[in-house]
C-alpha cells in the first residue's frame, strides 16, 4: 500500500448532526394551556369539585411538552431552554402527582411537604429569572410570573390566603407563554422578526 492508499483509508467523512427544530414554540405552548386551566380554577372560573379533569391538562401539556422541548434543546446546545423546560416539566409533574394523591387516596391531606418543595423549586427559578435577562423581556416577564405564582401558592399552603393571586399571576403565565409561543413561531417561519420578544436586559 502506497502512501496516498494510506492516507485515504484513514480519512473519515464525519457528517453535520441533524438539524433540531426550535422546540420553544412546543414548550411555550403547553405551559401556556396548563397555566390557563390551573389559573382559571384558582380564580373561581371552573368547578373545584371536578378537580381531577385539570391533571390530563398538567400532565400533557404542562409536564410532557415541555420535557420534550427541554430533550430538544439539550440536543441543540441551548443550555437556558433545555434546563428551564425540563425542570418546569418536573414541577409540573410534581403537581400532577399532588393532584392525584389529594384527589384519589385517603392520604392525610397535609400540603406543607409540598409547600416545602415549592420553596425549594423556588430558588431554582428565581436563578433561571435571573439568567432570563440575558435572553429576551417575554422569557423574564414568563418567569416572573411563575416566580410570584408560586409565592402566592406557597403562602395559600402555609397561611391560608386567597387562591385568586396564584389565579391571576398563572393567568399572566398564560398570556406571556401564549404570545412567546406565537412569536417563536410565526419569526421562524418567516425568518425575519414579526411578533418582537424584546431585547435583553442584561449583557454581562
Amino acid at each position: 500500500m502506497d502512501e496516498k492508499d494510506l492516507l485515504e483509508s484513514r480519512t473519515t467523512i464525519k457528517t453535520p448532526p441533524p438539524k433540531v427544530a426550535e422546540p420553544a414554540c412546543l414548550g411555550l405552548i403547553g405551559l401556556a394551556i396548563a397555566a390557563l386551566v390551573l389559573g382559571l380554577t384558582d380564580l373561581g372560573l371552573a368547578s373545584v369539585d371536578n378537580q381531577s379533569l385539570i391533571i390530563p391538562w398538567t400532565l400533557f401539556l404542562g409536564a410532557t411538552a415541555q420535557l420534550i422541548a427541554g430533550i430538544m434543546d439539550f440536543k441543540r446546545d441551548n443550555i437556558f431552554g433545555a434546563s428551564a423546560f425540563t425542570t418546569y416539566s418536573l414541577l409540573w409533574y410534581a403537581v400532577s402527582l399532588t393532584l392525584l394523591i389529594t384527589i384519589f387516596t385517603s392520604v392525610e391531606s397535609d400540603m406543607t411537604h409540598y409547600a416545602h418543595g415549592l420553596i425549594g423549586f423556588l430558588f431554582f427559578s428565581i436563578i433561571l429569572t435571573a439568567a432570563s435577562l440575558m435572553t429576551n423581556k417575554t422569557l423574564f416577564a414568563i418567569l416572573m410570573s411563575i416566580d410570584i405564582a408560586i409565592v402566592a401558592l406557597v403562602l395559600h399552603i402555609l397561611i391560608g390566603t386567597s387562591t385568586i393571586p396564584v389565579g391571576l399571576s398563572l393567568l399572566a403565565v398564560s398570556l406571556f407563554s401564549f404570545y412567546g409561543a406565537a412569536g417563536v413561531l410565526l419569526n421562524n417561519m418567516a425568518d425575519k422578526e414579526i411578533l418582537p420578544l424584546g431585547g435583553s436586559l442584561w449583557k454581562p
